[in-house]
């Protein structure tokens, strides 16, 4: 196999479990490359989060293998793995006494090749990154007086910033408004397009998935339901029983195969939606 067909980051036959569901996740079989943008969608406590952290390096899987470039995940150094795989959890600290700007820049340690200080070149990428995200207007600002979604645009800054050849993302959208939904996928797809990254994100929003993401991995109490391009994946059939929803379809000029529109719960729900807690 070329360099160029070795998937950037991949899961091969990974199962995880908690010690009271110890075959929670898995198996699952995912190549991730460069270029490519998966969405990783199911109802809450389908495994998403579980399988982010597990794909960041984050958690050891129980059995199966992880890679990235190749190479075993677990062999990989944890400065070496953070400049390869930026991961961006669902929840982020608030309370952080720093400003915009001294976050993003922590994004540039790994880095750093001498000392803690940050160089002409990390804070030239920093501000790149801020801009990016429309984040230069408090930059400058302490991180406990920004609201949850310009907060949230600066961790993202960091993640960014941190320059990685995979981004992980745990529901990056989930606390911004409109424009800033679009705008931060609309700006994935740029780096995806210009600098061939590969982009990994949690999301509950199907159709941002549709219009947004090349391939959609589905999950379902731990485990794949589907995966492949997202016209095939998000469809009402696939995805009805699993969400325990009627969907319809709307036409859209921007997703061929249509917006997916909830209708009415179906007759008993599903398991899923019916579990307590959030995302595992």
């Amino acid at each position: 196999m070329s360099n160029a067909q070795v998937p950037i980051l991949s899961a091969k036959s990974v199962t995880f479990g908690f010690p009271r569901r110890p075959e929670f996740l898995g198996p699952i079989d995912v190549d991730i490359r460069g270029g490519e943008c998966w969405g990783i969608i199911g109802p809450n406590g389908a495994g998403k989060s579980s399988l982010l952290r597990l794909l960041a390096g984050l958690w050891t899987p129980a059995s199966g293998v992880l890679e990235i470039k190749g190479r075993p995940l677990r062999t990989v150094a944890p400065r070496d793995r953070a400049r390869q795989i930026g991961f961006l959890p669902q929840q982020t600290p608030a309370d952080l006494p720093a400003t915009a700007r001294e976050i993003v820049l922590m994004g540039r340690f790994p880095h750093r090749h001498f000392g803690l200080f940050d160089s002409a070149d990390d804070r030239r990428i920093a501000d790149r990154a801020l801009a990016a995200m429309q984040a230069e207007p408090f930059a400058d600002r302490p991180m406990t007086t920004l609201s949850g979604g310009e907060a949230q645009r600066v961790h993202i800054a960091a993640v960014i910033a941190q320059q990685p050849a995979v981004l992980l993302l745990d529901e990056p959208t989930a606390s911004l408004d409109l424009y800033h939904q679009l705008s931060i996928f609309t700006l994935l797809q740029d780096l995806i397009e210009r600098d061939r990254l590969a982009v990994v994100v949690v999301t509950h929003d199907v159709n941002l998935a549709a219009r947004f993401c090349s391939r959609v991995l589905l999950l379902h109490d731990g485990h794949a339901v589907a995966a492949g391009p997202s016209a095939d994946v998000i469809r009402p059939e696939v995805l009805a029983a699993v969400h325990g929803v009627e969907l319809g379809v709307a036409s859209s000029p921007f997703v061929p195969s249509g917006w997916i529109v909830p209708v009415r719960p179906l007759s008993g729900g599903s398991a899923a939606v019916r579990s307590e807690g959030g995302d595992a």
